[in-house]
């Protein structure tokens, strides 16, 4: 079955099918629907895609699954069905086709959220080594050049992890790591984590702040819904995840990532953030007014100076032009990558958005690949 023929489809099947009887919580569900907002000046807009039909693509949030990982995180059979559905354990010509239709050059590749971060001991660190091998000495190898990856790692060991992430750098060209969310009930502003975070600026590879879904007791405050006949869809689970509860978590992540002066012992760490900022825009004048204050004593730089000293931002899943634009009147164009969400939202739907925004042809470079490529040190 060819990849995300129909996005929209698969993703009504796993809203309403996949979850079939299960009350587990804190597995990925990969529900990240694109936002799609409608334009006028239909004609300007295709003339300026015209202009930049020929913009390579470098895709920064494009996810994987294999089997192991599927029985691992899966919720039960309407699940792991849900999950093949999507393509993403399809790494060879399927997705291929897909990228050369969409004309994306490169996809850097994450496994699929929670990864094994929930896996404990040695367990966790083998899966892990698995994973960033399979990768490493499969699609990598095979299709030269059109995949790079984020490594997985076994985040209940610190120590392991950042090991793992030195050694997938090192050996097998990794551009940095993938995490998802809550690990166990901590961010990675604990201290537990510093281990990891210095190992990452001295490899100068930046860590991507994916969503994960939250611990059960966070899950009953902020999510659980009692009225009877409510969850026949498991709203409260979507809730929590894709439809809103990811974007404010991550979005908190980063903010307790500067006030804890993480990013003052680390000053060249770098983070990751995906779906346009993870409503980081919206809120940006609040924090920097609210918080400029109380924090000017504490760290060493205003609030708002850490979002673009310390953080890159990426489209995935996204493809507003609206939100674009607020993005880019708070965090310089510098900072903004190009992605898809694949195989969640549509590749082909994300770059024929993009080569039709309407931003300075150098703005639209930087984004599509440029950025990417200085960041991460690859070529298209």
């Amino acid at each position: 079955m060819k990849p995300t023929e129909n996005p929209q489809r698969n993703l009504a099947i796993g809203r309403r099918s996949f979850l079939s009887g299960a009350a587990a919580l804190g597995v990925g569900a990969g529900l990240a629907a694109p936002a799609i907002a409608a334009d006028t000046t239909t004609a300007a807009k295709s003339s300026i895609a015209l202009r930049d039909r020929d913009l390579p693509f470098i895709a920064t949030e494009e996810t994987y699954t294999t089997d192991e990982l599927i029985a691992l995180n899966a919720i039960n059979d309407d699940h792991v069905e849900y999950l093949k559905e999507t393509g993403l354990a399809e790494l060879g010509p399927g997705r291929i086709g897909d990228m050369d239709q969409a004309g994306i050059n490169v996809q850097i590749l994450s496994a699929h959220t929670p990864g094994v971060q929930d896996l404990a001991g040695q367990e966790g660190i083998d899966f892990a080594y698995r994973l960033n091998k399979m990768i490493a000495t499969g699609p990598m190898v095979t299709y030269p050049g059109r995949f790079q990856a984020y490594a997985t790692l076994p985040l209940q060991d610190p120590a392991a992890s950042a090991d793992e992430l030195e050694r997938a750098v090192r050996e097998d060209g990794f551009v940095g790591a993938m995490t998802n969310g809550f690990i166990g009930r901590k961010f990675l502003d604990h201290p537990d984590f510093e281990p990891l975070l210095a190992r990452a600026e001295a490899l100068d590879v930046p860590i991507y702040l994916h969503p994960g879904f939250p611990p059960k007791e966070v899950f009953d405050i902020y999510y659980r819904i009692m009225r009877p006949g409510y969850n026949d869809e498991y709203q409260d689970y979507i809730l929590s995840g894709s439809g809103y509860g990811w974007h404010q978590e991550v979005l908190t992540q980063c903010l307790r990532l500067i006030m804890t002066g993480t990013f003052d012992r680390f000053p060249k760490l770098q983070m990751i953030i995906g779906h346009m900022g993870e409503g980081l825009p919206f809120f940006f004048e609040r924090i920097v007014e609210d918080l400029g204050d109380v924090t000017e004593g504490s760290l060493n730089k205003p609030i708002g100076q850490y979002f673009n000293d310390n953080f890159w931002y990426t489209t995935s899943a996204f493809f507003q032009d609206e939100l674009l634009h607020l993005l880019l009147k708070y965090i310089s164009v510098d900072r903004v990558m190009f992605g898809t969400d694949y195989p969640f939202a549509d590749m082909k739907q994300g770059t024929d958005w993009f080569r039709a925004v309407d931003l300075p042809r150098e703005a639209k470079e930087k984004i599509a690949f440029r950025n990417a490529q200085k960041l991460f040190g690859i070529k298209v």
